[in-house]
């Protein structure tokens, strides 16, 4: 009978309030595959139709791709992306290549669409704005349970009724290919952020699934799609055109002209965009963080591709395994070798989190080295494909379980984004002292990561 009344008396708020942002809730609730980005191109920002005078660009059947800048919504966080024209290069290093390991081979042709990248490795300033979705989720759970209180009710329908996408979003749950999971607070940020947190400085310490979870954040706020390179984009990009070790040659001396690395780094990650760009406009593709891609790490290297010509999405090693993951590019506490164009490393889960107390492990932090070195880049495809779900959600049954028992034991926050997210956000940040009047105490913190 409690949770009739319940339902009813929201019903009605809904009903009187915020017909506007159900309707626009409804319709993103009506697809049954859940999160899509459609249109085979991508939208604006990025795409003109008349050729630039000035500034790099790329020219495409869909019109001409240009940087740009924007800001993540509900946020003053910025983010920029520059253009990569597609093309075909050889994925991999020659077995002449100084450094080079077997991994990084045979060698294959690889054909690459076109998309836009992050101009920077992904901030602190930026992370920190995803970091803020797991306070908002604890607080619509903590609000969906106190509607359910008869007594609470009224007072607290009152407080809310005149914030109509907040409504909404208390008493919808989301579709499970909606939900996105929020990272948890840091066990010991002293860890993290040892070597800094300011704002410019690349966020690291993440795993690749809290990654995806972070362009899935970012593309449905938006309402346009990016996603983690695959692997044979990030080398592509990184290269340049070039077919040497670096983008600027085989001299590893000049590196430190472009990157952050065990020679100069002080043994600590820097502000992006210190140091000089590759040809096509990226910053900091060698070093200071090693940057997540798509892809598993293949003791065996290419082999599964047998030197056969392969497009950019042939040539992903979707994972089968919990990790090995890849990161590329290197970090400010690796030599010069392993920050070249085709160099990589393979994640190790459990030494990763060698420090990490809770059990099961966090899905979405690292508490032991090289973690404070591994951080990651945004791509945004100028085609997206019919499916996007792939590219950025669970792809393994033990990160299944322990994203599962985290959530079921209130050391995770799951729930839906959108457009109107901020919106909500802004409403929570508006009646959060009068909700504070109305819930219930805090007990004692939780364990946190």
């Amino acid at each position: 009978m409690m949770h009739v009344g319940f339902r009813l008396a929201v019903c009605c708020v809904i009903a009187l309030v915020c017909c506007a942002s159900f309707a626009a809730e409804a319709k993103v609730a009506k697809k049954p595959a859940g999160p899509k980005i459609a249109a085979s191109v991508a939208p604006s920002p990025g795409l003109v139709k008349t050729k630039p005078t000035s500034g790099r660009f790329v020219e495409t059947a869909a019109g001409f791709m240009v940087p740009y800048k924007a800001m993540i919504p509900g946020t003053d966080a910025t983010y920029e992306m520059v253009p990569i024209p597609g093309g075909k290069f050889l994925l991999g290093s020659p077995a002449s290549e100084k450094g080079r390991e077997k991994v990084e081979g045979p060698q294959t042709l690889v054909t690459i669409a076109p998309f836009w990248m992050g101009k920077y490795e992904i901030t602190w300033v930026e992370y920190k704005q995803f970091m803020g979705l797991y306070d908002t989720f604890k607080d619509l759970e903590a609000i969906r349970e106190l509607l359910k209180n008869d007594r609470k009710r009224e007072p607290l329908l009152a407080v809310i009724k005149p914030h109509g996408a907040l409504t909404v979003r208390v008493v919808k749950n989301p579709h499970p290919t909606d939900a996105i999971t929020a990272p948890t607070k840091l066990y010991e940020p002293s860890y993290t952020f040892k070597l800094g947190e300011r704002p410019k400085q690349p966020a690291a310490t993440m795993t690749q699934y809290a990654a995806k979870q972070y362009t899935k954040w970012l593309s449905r706020l938006h309402g346009r799609f990016y996603r983690l390179p695959t692997e044979a984009e990030w080398e592509y990009a990184a290269r340049a055109g070039s077919k040497t070790a670096f983008h600027f040659g085989d001299d590893p001396k000049q590196l430190g002209d472009y990157a952050w690395y065990t020679d100069n780094s002080g043994e600590k990650t820097h502000d992006v965009g210190q140091k000089k760009p590759n040809p096509w406009g990226l910053y900091d593709i060698h070093g200071n963080v090693a940057e997540w891609v798509l892809d598993e790490y293949m003791t065996d290297g290419y082999a599964r591709l047998k030197g056969k010509p392969q497009t950019w999405e042939s040539a992903i090693a979707w994972p089968k395994k919990q990790w090995p993951r890849v990161v590329r590019g290197g970090s400010w506490d690796d030599d010069a070798e392993y920050c070249r164009s085709a160099a990589k490393l393979g994640s190790e889960d459990e030494e990763w989190k060698d420090e990490d107390p809770n059990l099961p492990l966090s899905p979405w932090w690292y508490t032991t080295d090289p973690a404070r070195g591994v951080g990651f880049r945004l791509v945004r495809p100028l085609a997206v494909p019919a499916k996007v779900g792939k590219y950025w959600d669970i792809d393994h049954r033990l990160i299944a379980l322990d994203v599962g028992d985290r959530v079921k034991e209130g050391r995770g926050a799951t729930g839906s984004v959108n457009t109107s997210t901020p919106k909500v956000q802004e409403s929570l940040e508006v009646i959060r002292e009068q909700l504070k009047t109305l819930l219930p105490k805090k007990k004692k913190k939780a364990k946190k990561e």
